[in-house]
C-alpha cells in the first residue's frame, strides 16, 4: 500500500454505501464508541470499536466486503487503512454518519440521530 492510499483510502459516498449495503455487496463495519452506536446506527451494522479493533479483527469475516464508518470518516478512514493492510476489503464512507443522515437514510433505532 502506497503512501497516498493510506492518507486518503477509497471511500464511498453515504448513497453508494446505502445502495452496496441494500444489495447485500457489503456490510457496515461501525467503529465509533458504544455511547455514539447506541444513539443512532445504519440497520445490520458490525459494531467493533476502533480502540478494539485489532484485537477483534478475527470477528470479521475476510471473505466479505466491508465499509467503515465513523462520525465524520477520520477513525473509519483509520479502520480501512489498518484493515486493508490485512488483507480485508474495505472501503470509508466519505463524511461518515453525519453525511448518512444529511442523505435521509434510515438510522436505527426508530428517532436515531448522530453523537
Amino acid at each position: 500500500m502506497g503512501l497516498f492510499s493510506s492518507l486518503f483510502p477509497p471511500a464511498v459516498s453515504a448513497e453508494e454505501a446505502a445502495e452496496r449495503i441494500r444489495a447485500r455487496e457489503a456490510v457496515a463495519l461501525d467503529v465509533r464508541e458504544r455511547h455514539e452506536w447506541n444513539a443512532g446506527r445504519i440497520s445490520g451494522a458490525k459494531h467493533i470499536s476502533l480502540g478494539t479493533l485489532a484485537a477483534r479483527r478475527g470477528e470479521l469475516d475476510p471473505a466479505r466486503r466491508y465499509i467503515a464508518v465513523c462520525r465524520s470518516g477520520g477513525r473509519s478512514s483509520r479502520a480501512v487503512t489498518q484493515l486493508r493492510k490485512a488483507g480485508f476489503d474495505v472501503v470509508n464512507l466519505k463524511g461518515g454518519m453525519t453525511a448518512w443522515q444529511r442523505a435521509g437514510l434510515p438510522l436505527e433505532p426508530r428517532g436515531g440521530r448522530v453523537v
